[in-house]
This record gives C-alpha cells, structure tokens and sequence, in this order.
C-alpha cells in the first residue's frame, strides 16, 4: 500500500492526560536497580493497567522482586505479524540527593516537564508503548498482534532481556520498538560493549626482598600501553561510524596489594577494560588480543569475559524501522533524522540472542538519562504515543 493512503487517514487519536499521569505514576515509584527496591511495584502497576484495560499480562520472576511483564493484544483484523513494544521497569539510583533539586521520585510537573528519576529513562517511553498499544486497539481491528513488554534489570545485566529470549517469548516477533529516550533519533544502530577482567597471578613475597617474589604489578603497566596500542589499531581499522562514533579500548578498575601491607609484594593484581565497538568489530579476537597482551614471563594471565553485548545494525529499509519512520514523518511532520545508541539496551539483546530486528526511538533527551534533575517534556511523552500508534498501524498493515 503506498504511503499516501496511510498518510490520508486521520492520526489515531491516544489519551494525552492518562499516558502522561501513567508516567507520573510510574515516576512515584522508586524502582531502583539496587536491592531493596526492585521493580516489583512499578511491575504491578503496569499489570494492573493492562488488566484495566481487559489485556490478560503474563508475570514472569526472573528473580525475587525481578518480574516481567509481558501482554499479547491481539488486532482481531486476521492473520499477520507481530510486533513488540519493549520498555524497562527499573533505573538507576537518585545518587547524591544535594545534587537534586526537585524530589526524584515526585513526578512533578513544572515549565512543561515532568521531572523524576526515570522519567526520560524510560518510565515515559513505556508509558508510551502502553497506551500507544490501547488506542490503536480502540480505533478498530488490526491485523496480527503486539506484544507489549515491561522487562526488569535493563540497568544492570539484562537479565530480564534475556530471559525473555530464553523462555522463548521473542519467538514469532517480527519487529522490536525500544522506547528508550533518543531526543526524537531513530536509532537502529547501537555500540557493543564488551567488559574484561584480566587476573594477573604472580608470586608474593616480602617488600625487601623482591627477589624471592615475582610482582603481577609489574606486568600491569605493559599491559596498560598495549591496551592503548590496541584501541589505536581498531580504530585504524575501523573508522569512526557515522552514529557511533570511535572504538574504545578503556581500562576502568585497578586492584592489587593492600594499603595495609605496603611492604609486601602482592600475589596477584587485576585490570577491568570496558571495551566499546562499532558493527564489523568481532568481540572474540579483541578478548584474545588482551589475554595475549596480558601475557608475560613468570606471571600467570587469565581473562573473564563478564559482558559481551555485540553492537547492532538493523538496515534503515527493515520494516519496522521503515514503518517508525513514516510513523514519525506523519505524526511531526518532519523528515525522520537517523542516530545511534551509544550504549546498548535491551534492543541488544532482543537482536543478538533473540534474532528480532529493533529500533530505538522514545521520549527524552539522549543525554539527560542517569543524572540528577533528569526530566521529559510532556509534550513529548504524547508525540511519542501517537508516532509509536501510527508505527504499530503501519508495521502491522505492511504500509511503511
């Protein structure tokens, strides 16, 4: 079907004040990823509001307090594809209270903002896909269906995301909208992220007598260099991207010996590297690089992957990225501007474990995520309502 009989219908018409009191709502609850807190209340309320509205969500503990959420709504219109709405329940910590100025679990309103912690991420994004998926349901039958997901612990390892994949829910999705904040950017790209620790295992011994001893904290300062060197040859290899930017090569954590004991050569010594990659960057031979690197005569090297989250590239021409951007020239008017994420997200896993093509678009400033005062316009939260309507309507009907 060509755009222009998408374009003629009118824009479906989304509950502007109830997806902005959700969010206010969702912002009033302190789901923080730290234990204590979790997402378990957040992860009621959206239950509560599908059952509201007669959906039949399935909660899924991932681990105590750690639920998913996850709601099949069915178009009614026939056969056809299905397509995921995908928001997170949790985020990070207020931090420093003195740095606030506004209570971060408030939800005011003022100066056209709703402030709060989660309010850009992502607490407005899943809003959005809630009650983006109500009012297409209201306006009439659809074909296919959407899966409208709340998934716990985006902020930490994932593991909702990947249980999700695991127990087998991404199977039979076609398409995955992320609801994460991108300033307005339709992101189908996103960086990789790979995060090492190299254990370096030597010989203690007396400070007086190194000698006797052979010190791990020698061989990290090599191995420091070689880390720089080795982020020099990938971004040779790799020129910057065009959304993403650099490969990074970063060493981030340091430990060996004690302040207690300066006088004693320590046994062992370890190095954490946050590696941060483009598309054609294969994850494995960077993690053999390093262990080569940390290598050296008389000290034992061993490293631990403990996160490998591959970078993503969907093609712009994929469907639901084409129908989120026909959503978005529809709704705003203007011509959709195409960026990257320059982390990763449950989109990652989605991609990678779940084979589900994804895309990035939500309400919020691209950079306002994790900091004190964090806000979204309210006139954003409805934008995005109606572009993630006028998306689902698009993808579910093939007129992208």
């Amino acid at each position: 079907m060509s755009d222009r009989a998408v374009s003629d219908r009118p824009v479906i018409d989304v509950d502007a004040g109830g997806v902005v009191e959700f969010t206010r709502a969702l912002v009033r609850v302190p789901s923080t990823n730290d234990p204590g807190r979790r997402e378990r209340a957040a992860a009621e309320l959206v239950a509560a509001r599908m059952r509201e509205w007669g959906w039949e969500p399935a909660w899924y503990e991932v681990e105590p307090d750690r639920p998913n959420v996850v709601a099949v709504v069915e178009g009614g219109g026939g056969d056809g594809p299905t397509l995921m709405f995908e928001g997170h329940t949790d985020v990070v910590t207020e931090g420093d209270l003195a740095e606030w100025t506004v209570d971060p679990f408030g939800g005011e309103i003022r100066d056209g903002r709703l402030w709060g912690r989660g309010s850009a991420d992502m607490k407005s994004g899943l809003a959005a896909t809630l009650y983006a998926t109500r009012a297409l349901q209201l306006a009439g039958p659809f074909p296919g269906r959407i899966k409208v997901c709340a998934l716990a612990d985006e902020e930490g390892l994932m593991i909702g995301a990947h249980h999700f994949v695991a127990e087998g829910l991404a199977a039979g999705v076609d398409g995955a909208i992320v609801a994460e904040p991108e300033a307005g950017e339709i992101c189908a790209v996103a960086k990789g992220a790979l995060r090492l620790r190299v254990d370096l295992t030597g010989k203690m011994a007396h400070g007086a007598m190194p000698q006797h001893g052979r010190n791990p904290i020698a061989a990290v300062g090599p191995l420091l260099v070689g880390l720089a060197e080795l982020q020099d040859e990938l971004q040779r290899r790799h020129p910057a991207h065009e959304h993403l930017g650099e490969v990074y090569v970063t060493p981030t954590v340091l430990r060996a010996g004690s302040r207690e004991q300066v006088n004693v050569i320590p046994a062992t010594a370890s190095v954490y590297v946050d590696v941060r990659t483009v598309p054609g960057v294969e994850h494995k031979d960077v993690a053999d690089r390093v262990a080569a690197l940390a290598a050296r005569d008389g000290i034992a090297a061993e490293v631990t992957v403990l996160v490998d989250r591959p970078p993503v590239d969907v093609p712009v021409s994929d469907p639901v990225v084409a129908a989120l951007a026909a959503a978005h020239r529809t709704v705003t008017g203007e011509e959709p501007v195409y960026g990257g994420v320059p982390g990763t997200t449950d989109g990652t896993v989605l991609t990678h474990w779940g084979g589900v093509p994804s895309v990035v678009y939500g309400p919020g400033g691209k950079w306002i995520a994790h900091q004190a005062d964090e806000y979204v316009e309210v006139e954003d939260i409805v934008r995005c309502t109606r572009v993630f309507a006028e998306a689902a309507r698009r993808f579910l009907n093939g007129d992208f």
